[in-house]
């Protein structure tokens, strides 16, 4: 396989690298507030932030650095309008829960345009069009079908033949009155306001236990404890899931590659397609007049591979139907799929009178992490929105209604977790060349074995520290990641990105061992 530095780009978001780094101090003590927020993206800090506003003590407690996980690294549409949606939500939600989905969604576009101008946080937020496009004109009906749900759903949407991408499409859904904008710097000004309003923030904190009761205690690996009335865990996969809600996600790793283009070429709207294999398409202002071009796709499952092989093909995409510079930045982003399209924002499970999650937001997690905010901001408030229940992680109807989806992402889980234990493992310490990674049985036991640029060996548990199923190595991006529920961690076996809340476990490598 081709080294790192055969791929396009530095290996860095644009949204991260445009934006100075936090420093906020870790919890080293113990601390009680009204509220605690487990998760610092858009999701915790957009709750954070609702909570602070109406009147309550609250404390974001972040496993790494704020606004660097997931929401550093988004395409950052800021949208009701999420692919083909509207006619599957009128399928199976009805004609209302349709309008619920489009009416919550619209209303986090325009919270964020609210806070923006009024906190003074200065985030390149833009007005523009949303497009979903299709290439095959055999597609057309289900686009018509989209234009007119979304209608009906009460969004600006039209039919169009007419996009000013720089190739012809075969027809599209036009959403006026969306928005896109600079996440991390959105994110960076609302934790500001946050903490000018009395809220705290603790970084480099993870979380790894929950009591529930009256109040609340959550414990960092620290053993410092927040004590709260409320809990809040928005930390993508949910590090707590007392509900099972692991069985009805599935988690998607999608790659982003970025250039430069003049300005006068650049597309103005956003757009999307899921013609032979998912595109999304943006454009962002840059310092020096011009437009940062930023394109989607490529999703696969975490532990996958071939991913430099999927870095290169969407780069290809990008260079042959854009006039762009070289490329500048690459990066990914992860999401997790929930088997019946909606998200999952309410109570933790069935039982929970205290504690909240907000998970399952298929890749639309910039609108639907601020609706979640308010949602939960209202639930913990003693209010239930119109559109509480379309969200409830409790629903049944819709989950027995999409019954076919959550076997198959089951079935795609108990293969991996019995089926990799049986294949054998097929590496050798020998056969790691410098920069990969193999699954290689060392005293017996399987090992997730990584070779240094420098020949040295580092070698952990080849199990999950979340579930146990056995990992993969992603070599674009040095990380050993589960197929299973989206874990990953760093060649050492830090975590990098949950459910999982502990490392993978150190074992011993004697190199002279084959």
């Amino acid at each position: 396989m081709p080294t790192d530095a055969a791929l396009p780009g530095a290996a860095e978001s644009y949204w991260m690298s445009s934006t100075d780094a936090t420093r906020f101090a870790p919890l080293t003590d113990d601390v009680t507030v009204d509220a605690v927020v487990v998760g610092g993206g858009i999701a915790g800090l957009s709750a954070a932030w609702e909570l602070a506003a109406s009147g309550r003590s609250v404390a974001v407690v972040e496993a790494d650095r704020i606004a660097a996980g997931v929401s550093g690294h988004t395409t950052a549409k800021l949208t009701a309008q999420h692919g083909l949606v509207y006619g599957r939500l009128r399928r199976t939600r009805g004609e209302d829960g349709a309008r619920l989905y489009a009416r919550s969604q619209q209303d986090a576009v325009e919270r964020v345009a609210e806070l923006a101008g009024t906190l003074g946080i200065d985030c390149a937020f833009e007005r523009a069009s949303a497009f979903a496009y299709t290439l095959d004109p055999g597609a057309l009906a289900a686009v018509r079908d989209e234009a007119a749900a979304a209608r009906e759903a009460g969004l600006a949407a039209e039919y169009t033949g007419q996009c000013d991408l720089p190739f012809p499409v075969a027809g599209a859904v036009r959403v006026d009155g969306q928005a896109q904008f600079h996440p991390r710097a959105y994110l960076l000004g609302l934790a500001a306001a946050l903490t000018a309003r009395g809220g705290t923030v603790y970084e480099r904190s993870r979380v790894t236990g929950l009591t529930e009761g009256e109040p609340c205690r959550v414990t960092t690996e620290s053993g410092a404890t927040v004590t709260a009335r409320d809990v809040v865990v928005a930390t993508g996969y949910p590090v707590f899931d007392r509900a099972l809600l692991f069985t009805r996600l599935s988690p998607r790793r999608e790659l982003v590659v970025a250039a430069p283009l003049d300005a006068a070429a650049a597309p103005r709207g956003m757009y999307i397609t899921e013609d032979g294999g998912k595109r999304s398409v943006r454009t962002a202002p840059l310092p020096d007049g011009r437009r940062l071009l930023i394109v989607t796709g490529e999703g696969f499952t975490p532990g996958a591979g071939r991913v430099a092989e999927r870095f290169r093909r969407l780069d290809s995409w990008m260079h042959e139907r854009f006039p762009v510079a070289g490329t500048a930045y690459r990066w990914a982003a992860q999401d997790n799929d929930p088997t019946d399209t909606v998200a999952l924002v309410g109570p933790l499970h069935p039982g929970a009178r205290h504690t909240f999650v907000a998970t399952g937001f298929g890749g639309w997690g910039m609108s639907g992490g601020v609706m979640a905010g308010r949602l939960l901001s209202e639930l913990i408030g003693g209010r239930r929105p119109a559109w509480a229940g379309l969200y409830d992680p409790a629903r049944i109807g819709p989950v027995i209604r999409e019954a076919p989806a959550l076997l198959r992402q089951q079935a795609d889980v108990a293969r991996h977790f019995l089926g990799d234990r049986l294949r054998p493992a097929s590496g050798t310490l020998d056969g790691i060349a410098p920069g990969e990674g193999a699954i290689v049985r060392v005293g017996g036991h399987r090992c997730a074995v990584h070779r240094a640029e420098d020949g040295t060996l580092h070698a952990v548990s080849a199990r999950c520290s979340h579930l146990g199923c056995l990992v993969a190595f992603n070599a674009a991006e040095s990380t050993w990641e589960c197929p299973c529920h989206g874990s990953r961690f760093a060649v050492d076996g830090t975590v990098l990105q949950g459910p999982a809340v502990h490392p993978l476990e150190p074992r011993p490598v004697d190199p002279e061992r084959p």
